[in-house]
């Protein structure tokens, strides 16, 4: 990487229109060298259409862009790359038959007498990734990868391109609190060596404990410039929607009734020996880090992986969840991690998705009644405050806060007692975080349990009534939450801290 590289980058006056919808007003600000430069707003704000303009993906209708004070045209995302733009997005654009390498270097790969040179290919590939602290085979296959691995990857890729303006969208959604610090000290030494980085955030604990900066956007315009904002979460959430009284709103409905019994359980694909108890009216919170186990053990309640050992008790009663089937069958949901490729059917609207788990409610003998789908649909997207254009839009032009609520609905219209969520707010705004914690805690006081799986540590020290903590497949520790400290979740993340829980 060049060391020395050091660019300014302006933009003066942007302004993006969609028909009637003004996405960017006019938003102006400095994004400078030797500077990690924060990039926060609600869904809808503009921070997507910013994004977009700089990767050259959107020309804008008016206002400049200038690097080292000379205008710059990003006419397509080859220009933007060309002028030394490189863009980490939410959504990955990696190609998941091809290997991680390859993936790296797309576009650019080296060549040798007029054919790939595949050894300095993975050289150079493990030189990033080892830049990077990550631990990923260069000829590992992405579509093999966890979530959390192909961001690294996405990383990887932006890093290789030797940009001077590295944007990074919500980079961590996917990271454990270990991957999170060791992406953070990255883009610190990158920092170091010259480079402009914006940073974009809906963990806003996060943006202020690593950014130099914050530019605060809201309703496609600058509310709160960076000369101007507070480094501090609660003026960050009054520039953005007001005053919120309550970040995390929890509320206590945990019960004695023991809804769910998991005893001793192992799965081919790495949980070992797990054993817990979940309360109606209970969220039991599940933390680890990358590759600890979390989202095995959801997979292996939910009857996608199998148990070749153990029990699980719903109720009093002895199941046996060999597959999503048998799970639903039992009174489990499942709102996976990835809601964009394992929960939701993006060419429906928001109706047939909520119905999807549960079709033989609507009708006997394959017929479906779609006015009693319509009917159940319109009594979860009221009680769920979901956006209404969700009976008429296909699901994936929902923001992503509506999205997670139609998962939820799903389980909702099943009749499911036992809600899994895996990373429920991953991706969404402070907003619509809020408005999934108060779902939950409508969920526990029905009776529901609720099983939270989230890297986020203060989310899921806030949200959850009792904490299992899993290292290496194993659950080693279980405390309520009010006597787990994030020090001590680390610790026991990590295996510095003995096992308190031995099966």
């Amino acid at each position: 990487m060049d060391m020395t590289r050091g660019d300014t980058w302006e933009l003066q006056g942007l302004r993006k229109v969609f028909g009637p919808v003004v996405a960017n007003g006019d938003i102006s600000l400095t994004l400078a060298a030797h500077q990690i430069h924060g990039l926060v707003g609600e869904n809808g704000s503009g921070k997507s259409t910013l994004i977009k303009i700089l990767s050259g993906a959107h020309q804008p209708d008016a206002g400049a862009i200038l690097r080292n004070g000379v205008p710059v045209r990003l006419a397509d995302p080859h220009a933007a790359r060309d002028a030394g733009i490189a863009t980490v997005f939410q959504e990955f654009s990696l190609v998941p038959s091809l290997g991680v390498a390859e993936n790296i270097y797309l576009g650019r790969l080296p060549m040798r007498r007029g054919q790939v040179d595949w050894r300095s290919l993975g050289s150079a590939a493990a030189a990033i990734l080892a830049d990077m602290n990550v631990a990923i085979e260069v000829d590992a296959t992405v579509e093999h990868l966890s979530v959390a691995e192909q961001q690294l990857v996405e990383i990887a890729k932006a890093l290789a391109a030797d940009a001077s303006l590295i944007i990074l969208d919500e980079p961590t959604t996917a990271l454990g609190a270990g991957e999170i610090a060791r992406l953070h000290d990255l883009l610190r030494r990158l920092r170091e060596r010259g480079r402009t980085l914006l940073y974009v955030s809906h963990r806003l604990e996060e943006v202020v404990e690593l950014v130099d900066c914050i530019t605060v956007l809201k309703d496609g315009n600058v509310a709160s410039p960076a000369a101007r904002t507070l480094v501090d979460v609660s003026y960050i959430v009054r520039a953005m929607v007001g005053d919120v009284a309550e970040h995390y709103p929890k509320a206590r409905n945990a019960t004695d009734d023991v809804l769910l019994k998991v005893e001793n359980l192992t799965t081919r694909e790495g949980v070992s020996d797990l054993s817990f108890d979940l309360h109606r009216g209970e969220v039991f919170g599940l933390g680890g880090v990358l590759g600890s186990g979390r989202t095995e053990v959801a997979r292996a309640l939910f009857g996608i992986d199998k148990v070749v050992s153990g029990g699980i008790t719903i109720n009093g009663r002895a199941m046996s969840i060999a597959s999503p089937a048998d799970a639903i069958a039992a009174g489990i949901g499942l709102v996976p991690e990835n809601r964009k490729t394992d929960g939701l059917f993006f060419n429906f609207t928001g109706f047939p998705n909520i119905s999807s788990a549960s079709l033989h409610r609507l009708g006997r003998r394959g017929l479906i009644s779609l006015a009693r789908e319509a009917a159940e649909g319109r009594r979860l997207v009221r009680d769920l405050e979901i956006t209404p254009t969700a009976e008429t839009r296909e699901v994936g032009y929902l923001s992503g806060g509506n999205q997670q609520k139609v998962v939820i609905a799903r389980w909702l219209f099943a009749n499911a007692e036992i809600l899994i969520l895996d990373e429920p707010t991953q991706g969404i705004d402070i907003a619509a975080r809020v408005a999934v914690y108060q779902l939950i805690n409508g969920l526990t006081a029905a009776g529901k349990g609720i099983i939270l799986i989230s890297s986020d540590d203060d989310e899921l020290l806030a949200m959850s009534d009792r904490v299992g903590v899993m290292n290496h497949g194993r659950l080693v520790s279980i405390r309520s939450a009010a006597d787990l400290s994030e020090g001590a979740l680390m610790r026991f993340s990590t295996g510095a801290a003995p096992a308190e829980v031995r099966q």
